[in-house]
């Protein structure tokens, strides 16, 4: 499982500009002003062989007591709780301040490694820099630059010495892994205690009920499973009560762990930012997918093709999945759920020999050729799998590196119907052949 560090301190620091370094992403907003990131950032970072998930939390008020800075502090304090290791990010140009005393004061009683990194340190004395920040009693300092990306590297590689490399090759097993994962009160309780018959878990009607990732062995139909039931992620900004703490990053390591995922949405409910944002997750870490669109069995017709545009129009980036209608409470529609869950873990571990590949490529291009790059015509010659779960197919040829978003859209459909890709994510990647005149003087 990923390790993930955390990033915290005090607003105007710089920890969305460290964050959007480690993820190599734009994800976070970043502009000089303080305050600006109320709620966490989820993302994706990779330094060696070792990758791992990262956290961008708002600024850290502790003494607040009340209002939006307040629930930032608790939201930071949730992710804090749930970190492998804390990055505390201090300013070189500000110094050490009474503000940064006080996170240190918090961070100390941690059972957790800290490292504190110094930022914006580019052009002064590392040294002298980091003299002052020893006073936290949290260690050696780092002086980093994260807009420059110095002593970035280093730091991440410290934080993540104690962690054990990827195997090389994971250990292969028959019993697919399924996360089951949502929103708060969506159903993912009642539909692990409807397939296994008897209340496992907790299904209670109120959100934040499930705290932690539970596994459980589960057999279908002769074949065995185990089911993750996730806590629930709540709509950013909507955690006030102190019994709704739910575990956003489990559920995100739960996800980046499982064979195949299924995402329920609430057919009841507004189809949400949420639901996308989970979604897209889901999409980027290139698991298998299923969407069970649950508490069906409540809807009139007329609502019922309200929900079903509404969902082709907010998830609209999920039309490779197999969407499925059901009710967990009444054990309607499940019958199919898992034939759904089985076809898409086998279409994401399939084989695609490379001679297919390329005459389908070659089609595509007869049918539609790429769009010219200025006088000239990106021409991709062949194709090869380059890798599972999910399918990654790599095309070769003459400028490649420059076809339009449409166009690689364009193939991934292509591909995607010639060998019947339901219910996984494709990749596509180009290589552009080295042009052998390129380097000779003219």
């Amino acid at each position: 499982m990923k390790p993930t560090l955390v990033l915290v301190g005090r607003p105007n620091v710089g920890k969305s500009t460290l964050f959007n370094r480690l993820t190599k992403s734009r994800d976070a907003i970043v502009a000089d002003m303080p305050g600006l990131t109320r709620d966490r950032h989820y993302g994706h970072g990779k330094v060696g062989r070792k990758p791992y998930l990262v956290v961008d939390t708002g600024g850290f008020e502790p003494l607040v007591k009340d209002g939006i800075l307040h629930e930032m502090a608790r939201q930071t304090e949730q992710a804090i709780a749930e970190a492998d290791a804390v990055v505390f990010v201090v300013d070189a140009r500000t110094g050490l301040t009474p503000h940064d005393k006080e996170i240190a004061n918090k961070l100390r009683r941690l059972d957790r490694p800290v490292f504190v990194a110094v930022n914006k340190a580019e052009g002064l004395n590392r040294g002298m820099v980091e003299a002052e920040f020893h006073e936290l009693g949290l260690g050696e300092p780092h002086a980093i630059s994260a807009s420059h990306g110095e002593g970035v590297r280093g730091l991440v590689e410290m934080a993540l010495d104690k962690f054990p490399d990827p195997e090389e090759e994971e250990e292969k097993s028959d019993i697919l892994k399924v996360a089951i994962v949502g929103r708060p009160n969506v159903g993912k309780s009642t539909l692990i205690n409807t397939l296994l018959g008897e209340e496992r878990v907790i299904a209670f009607d109120a959100p934040g009920t499930t705290r932690d990732s539970i596994e459980i062995d589960f057999e279908r139909d002769g074949k065995k499973y185990v089911l993750v039931d996730t806590a629930g992620m709540r709509k950013r900004g909507k955690i006030f009560e102190a019994i709704e703490k739910f575990s956003v990053v489990k559920t995100l390591q739960a996800i980046e762990d499982a064979n195949v995922v299924i995402l329920m949405v609430d057919a009841q409910a507004d189809v949400s930012d949420q639901d996308a944002h989970i979604a897209d997750f889901i999409v980027e870490s290139g698991r298998a997918l299923v969407v069970a669109v649950n508490k069906w069995d409540g809807l009139d017709g007329y609502v019922r093709e309200q929900t079903r545009q509404t969902l082709q129009r907010k998830l609209k980036f999920l039309d490779f999945a197999k969407f499925h209608f059901i009710s967990a409470r009444e054990n309607v529609g499940l019958k199919n759920l898992f034939k759904s869950v089985d076809a898409a873990y086998a279409a994401a571990m399939t084989k695609l020999s490379t001679p297919r590949l390329t005459r389908v490529l070659a089609d595509a291009i007869a049918k539609q050729a790429p769009a010219k790059h200025g006088v000239f015509r990106p021409k991709p010659r062949y194709a090869h799998q380059g890798g599972s779960n999910p399918p990654i197919i790599v095309i070769h040829g003459n400028a490649v590196d420059q076809i339009t978003n449409s166009y690689r859209r364009y193939l991934e459909h292509t591909f995607r119907e010639a060998f019947r890709l339901q219910g996984t994510p494709l990749r596509i990647q180009f290589v552009t052949s080295k042009n052998p005149f390129a380097d000779k003087d003219k």
